[in-house]
């Protein structure tokens, strides 16, 4: 293994402890006549000016304050970079918004110039999760050209119908491999929210797709595991809401910790939900996009992913044909609560994410 930069050895350090090294502002930034808060995290004290990255939070309800995108920025501005994360307000209303990523990666470059404490030249561009792909595809954006060094995407989707078959029955694969894991509920619940009344025979599902997201919504406040036995008595509050025709509608979705699952028709249900989220958003499915991009790209994905199955990692790399792709899929890191991971096993992954990062943290 080459030797590791100075710049992630600073990173890895503050990882671990808390850094007191750095220094957070919050901005406001014009995003096409929209103002949105933004946090600006960077090196304490004067000094010279510090390359950047614009980090793009998922669809969360803690957005740019999730407890690890916070630690993550922090340690990255303690080994020498300045980070900006922009709020984006329809995200962490759960709403799959992707056409907002160009102009809010747009904004944050306008941000970071304005405050005078980053480089003169190209940025780096973060995603997670629901915000990776997005993240990665808007480097290819006309209105981007020039502005950006290199792009990272973490544990995000390629596919909708793979991504959305896996999220309803835990079924995934690639190249001839299958694999089958407990799927986040919570991936369903949002899909569901977002695109279940754009399915045939479904139209009149607005009572179900209005109490998932309202499970959703309070799963994110809580920060549970969606799994936890914890939201049952709100699962059959909501369940008790719904009409009578529409339960088992919402059964296949949502249901108390203790149930059986329910296995008949979720494929279908997956193939139209994506079908659905195409229609509403084209640019949901962000394949086409992806090919577009001619700047360097780091994918990284977690193997025990129950949100996002690891799979769609090969598929991201795969379609970004134009871009020099590093891909690293890790047992280190997911979205959910991991099962055990045997501590030797663990220690025999950490030079494969520290080349990654290593890689990642030396883009700008």
């Amino acid at each position: 293994m080459s030797p590791l930069s100075s710049r992630t050895l600073r990173y890895a350090r503050a990882w671990i402890a808390t850094p007191e090294d750095v220094a957070e502002d919050e901005i406001r930034l014009d995003r096409d006549g929209t103002m949105v808060p933004a946090t600006l995290v960077r090196p304490r004290g004067p000094g010279k000016a510090a390359p950047a990255w614009v980090v793009m939070h998922g669809v969360t309800r803690p957005g740019r304050a999730h407890l690890q995108l916070v630690r993550f920025t922090r340690a990255v501005a303690s080994a020498g970079l300045a980070t900006i994360v922009p709020e984006v307000p329809e995200w962490r209303r759960l709403s799959l918004a992707p056409h907002l990523s160009v102009p809010t990666i747009a904004a944050s470059i306008r941000g970071l110039r304005d405050t005078g404490v980053v480089r003169d030249e190209p940025v780096g561009v973060i995603g997670f999760s629901f915000g990776a792909p997005h993240a990665i595809a808007a480097c290819g954006a006309p209105e981007l050209d020039g502005q950006i060094s290199g792009t990272c995407g973490f544990g995000g989707y390629c596919s909708l119908e793979t991504t959305f078959r896996f999220m309803m029955t835990g079924r995934h694969g690639w190249d001839g491999a299958k694999h089958d894991l407990r799927p986040d509920p919570y991936g369903r619940w949002i899909a569901a929210a977002n695109y279940l009344t754009g399915v045939p025979d479904h139209e009149d599902a607005q009572d179900v797709a209005d109490a998932l997201l309202r499970l959703a919504a309070h799963a994110g406040d809580v920060g549970a595991p969606s799994w936890s036995p914890l939201y049952d008595p709100t699962i059959r509050e909501l369940r008790a809401e719904i009409e009578e025709p529409r339960r088992r509608l919402f059964d296949l979705f949502a249901r108390p910790s203790d149930s059986e699952a329910i296995g008949a028709y979720a494929d279908g249900l997956a193939e139209g939900l994506a079908a659905a989220a195409r229609q509403a958003d084209p640019l949901i499915d962000p394949a086409d996009a992806l090919g577009a991009v001619r700047c360097p790209v780091h994918v990284l994905h977690g193997r025990g992913d129950n949100l996002i199955p690891f799979t769609e990692a090969f598929r991201l790399a795969e379609a970004l044909r134009n871009a020099d792709v590093q891909l690293t899929v890790t047992r280190l890191f997911g979205h959910s609560s991991q099962g055990a991971f045997p501590f030797a096993r663990a220690l025999r992954e950490v030079p494969l994410f520290a080349r990654a990062l290593n890689g990642i943290l030396t883009i700008v």
